[in-house]
Order: C-alpha cells, then sequence, then structure tokens
C-alpha cells in the first residue's frame, strides 16, 4: 500500500536560478529578465503580449524529486515507513495531477478555454515542479495519531511559455514559494499537505492569469 507523503518544499537554487535577481543574467535563450514581478524570476520575449491568448495548453507536469531524496529518507525512517520507487512514482502522479487540476480551475475562471493541443490564440504551459522533498509520511489510519513537523517547506516552479501557433518560446518563470511557516511543530497529514499544495498552485496560477498577462516588453 502507497504510504501517503507529507510534501515538503525545500528553498533550493534551480538550473544556476539565484533568489537574487542582480545576479542572473539579463538574457536567456533570447529572452529578457523582467524586473519588479510577483514571481521570483521571468524572462520574456521581447515584444511578447500575453493578451493575446484567450486559450490555454497545460501539457502534463513533470514533477522531480531532489538528489538524493529517496536515500537520504530511508536512513532516516523506520522499516514500515521505508519509501519504494513505486512510491515516489504514485507520488509524482499525484503531484502532478494536483497541480493541473488547481492551474486548470483558476485559468478558466475568466473565461479562457482549456485546449488539447497548439493553434492560434493557444498559450502552452510547460510546467515542472522540481527539487521535491518529503519531510515525514502520513499515518495510514486517520484520528489514530498525529504527525508533526516543523515547517512546511518549499518547492519550486520551472515553466514555459509557448506560442501555440508557432512553437516559439516567449517566456519563462522560475519560483520557489515556501508555505506558511511560524517556527512551531505542527500537524501534517494529507489533508494539511494538499492544501497547502493547492494553495501555491492558485498562487502561481492567479499571477500568471492576472498580472502575466499585463506584462510586455519593448
Amino acid at each position: 500500500m502507497l504510504k501517503r507523503i507529507v510534501v515538503c518544499w525545500m528553498i533550493a537554487l534551480v538550473a544556476g536560478c539565484a533568489t537574487s535577481k542582480p545576479n542572473l543574467p539579463a538574457e536567456s535563450d533570447g529572452l529578457r529578465l523582467m524586473p519588479d514581478t510577483k514571481l521570483a524570476t521571468i524572462y520574456m520575449k521581447p515584444g511578447a503580449d500575453l493578451s493575446q491568448y484567450d486559450k490555454i495548453a497545460l501539457l502534463d507536469t513533470y514533477v522531480a524529486f531532489a538528489k538524493n531524496w529517496e536515500r537520504n529518507y530511508n536512513e532516516e525512517a523506520t522499516f514500515e515507513d521505508r519509501v519504494s520507487d513505486k512510491d515516489m512514482q504514485k507520488i509524482r502522479q499525484r503531484v502532478a495531477s494536483e497541480f493541473n487540476r488547481e492551474m486548470t480551475k483558476v485559468l478558466t475562471k475568466d473565461g479562457r478555454e482549456m485546449v488539447s493541443k497548439g493553434g492560434t490564440g493557444v498559450l502552452i504551459l510547460r510546467p515542472a515542479i522540481i527539487n521535491l522533498r518529503v519531510t515525514a509520511p502520513d499515518l495510514m489510519t486517520a484520528g489514530m495519531e498525529q504527525t508533526y513537523v516543523a515547517s512546511a517547506g518549499s518547492m519550486t516552479l520551472f515553466m514555459e511559455l509557448l506560442d501555440g501557433k508557432t512553437g516559439a518560446l516567449i517566456a519563462k518563470v522560475i519560483d520557489t514559494e515556501a508555505a506558511d511557516n511560524t517556527g512551531m511543530m505542527q500537524v501534517a497529514d494529507s489533508v494539511t499537505n494538499m492544501a497547502d499544495f493547492d494553495r501555491v498552485v492558485r498562487r502561481w496560477a492567479g499571477i500568471l492569469n492576472s498580472h502575466l498577462a499585463k506584462i510586455t516588453t519593448k
């Protein structure tokens, strides 16, 4: 039986990206670094205008655990709580499915249409959740015990935006989002885990929905 996992997102550097924008290159893949955005890092193609897209093609989300996570976790876990390769695959599938579900809910609120392929007026989103870490196994018998963690951690989104007609890369987003952390021990289970995950995804989707469409480069 799959050991349900409390997903803990840990702050990490991504593909050479630091949280300090002055350390980032001004251009990447022909895209220009955008200043003062609500996401940590946004690169956009000069002259790009996201407001022209009224349809979204959301590709399957790629999910990757942090390097050596399984080995490090199992070294500290009891025999019953050890995580297998099969468990990790199921966790990745669950995270990917939940990400796409929440993104779709937010992005369709303003009348955008979700489509399955590219074309005129289609914005293709190619998302990835990377450096995924797990802090503690969820409990199999709800209400019998409780698991406590010191922090809900963080996760990193890497997403490419492509023009649906030409396939051209028009933007890249890199953002590490931390869940609320009071510094105190807190209960963790599958319900709180998904609530934290959904909150983060809704924020990302909301920014894309409300703010990225207004950003253009000259």
